[in-house]
Formats: structure tokens, sequence, C-alpha cells
């Protein structure tokens, strides 16, 4: 499914690359069948939005916004687990998930992070994508909620991941936002100690045992960034994923 892919990337940390394939990503936006028309426009306005900055501006941005604290990371283990136990088998789980579909790790990147689940999505039949993406519905949810409530154009990516989950992703951000709009979302380094010892949020009524669902970790991305290696869109023979 090439609008995952398109997701993937736009979520990733920015590369050159954004600039030399825009035109290539917007054709896979108007093409899409997954998301409607006003998801596309939102999509695509983060394109722009995008590519018309300097490149270093706009990775300083996307460092401040989601690097910066614990409330918008991509790595979706930071959003349920804690400093639990469970976090380290459900990182194995899931590298068991990805190793089952015939593809291996190429960064010494951590399975949980959003964009590389997303790539790994985009390669399975809609039912498995479906399936995978309401594994994780709560934390798009919320993830998106606070970007609205922030004003981000990034929430446009939130927003198309919920409709091709089959969601009413208005609907479900807008209820997450009467949830939390009394909650004062605290990012500066003194808060970052006391952000670790919140409440692990769960979902599908199950509890982290160290299911293969998405669990929690806490260790944050080295600060030297190892992005999503991305090619075209047709054909790769660089990728995050190498088949075996």
């Amino acid at each position: 499914m090439r609008i995952l892919k398109v997701i993937s990337r736009l979520l990733d940390y920015p590369t050159e690359f954004l600039f030399s394939a825009q035109q290539e990503i917007m054709d896979v936006i108007n093409e899409s069948q997954e998301i409607g028309w006003m998801q596309q426009q939102d999509l695509k306005k983060l394109v722009i939005e995008l590519t018309q900055s300097e490149l270093l501006d706009i990775q300083e941005a996307y460092s401040a916004q989601f690097e910066s604290g614990r409330s918008l990371s991509l790595w979706l283990f930071e959003h349920i687990h804690g400093e639990s136990r469970d976090r380290g088998q459900a990182m194995v789980d899931l590298l068991n998930t990805y190793e089952a579909a015939g593809f291996v790790l190429e960064e010494k990147e951590l399975p949980d992070y959003l964009p590389l689940y997303l790539e790994y999505l985009s390669t399975c039949a809609r039912e498995k994508v479906c399936t995978g993406l309401v594994d994780i519905e709560h934390l798009l949810i919320l993830l998106g909620s606070r970007l609205e409530e922030r004003h981000s154009a990034y929430a446009a990516c939130f927003r198309s991941l919920l409709q091709v989950a089959g969601r009413d992703a208005q609907e479900a951000l807008a209820a997450q936002r009467k949830h939390i709009e009394e909650v004062q979302v605290d990012d500066s380094l003194e808060a970052i100690d006391a952000i670790w010892e919140e409440e692990a949020i769960t979902f599908l009524n199950q509890q982290p045992q160290g299911s293969c669902q998405l669990g929690q970790i806490s260790s944050k991305r080295e600060q030297e960034v190892v992005p999503v290696h991305w090619v075209d869109f047709k054909c790769s023979t660089t990728k995050t994923f190498i088949k075996t």
C-alpha cells in the first residue's frame, strides 16, 4: 500500500528525499483510494509546507516537535509500558513479526519506530494493514489529537492512518481532544524525569504481558539520527527492510 510508504516517509526525519521525490509523493497521494479527498489535500499541504522550507529548518522543527519529550514520541512503546520489563519482550515479539514476514532490519533502529512499522505494513495485504493499524489505534488518536492541539500539519498523517484503518478520524480525534484539553503537556527538560512515571496506556483490552502487540520502551533515538532508508516507490535496492 503505497500511501503508507508516503506517510512513513513524511513522519520520518526529513532528508533531501522530500525535495527530490516531491512530485512522486504528490502523485501517490492523488492516486490513493484508501483516503478521501480532504485527507489527500491535507497531506499535500504538509508536503508543500515541508518542501518550501530549508532542510535544516524543517529538521530543527521536526526534532523540536517529535524528539523533545515523550508526549509526541514516534517510538510507540514509549506510550504503553513505561519502564516495565514487558517492553523487552514486546520488542522481541515485534522483531519476530517482521522476520516472519520475510524481513530483517537493516539499520540499527528500534522496531517500534512508527515510520518503520508503517513501512512494514505497506508490504502487507489490506486485511493485515487494517489489523496492524487498529492495534495502535489509540496511539494514533492520542498523537493526532496532540498534534491538532498544536495546529501541526503533521496531524494529517494520523487522520489519514485512521481513515485507512476504517475509522472516522474527525470523530475519534474530537473525542480525544475533549479528554486531553484540560491536560497541560510539559515538554521541558525539568519535566522529563517525571514524565516517565506516567501511567501506562493500554488498548484492545489487553494487558502488557509480552504479547506481540505494541508495548513501550523508554530509550530515545541516538543524537545522530539514522533515518529510514528510502529510494523511489517503484523499485528499491536499498531499503530499511531486506527481503530474506
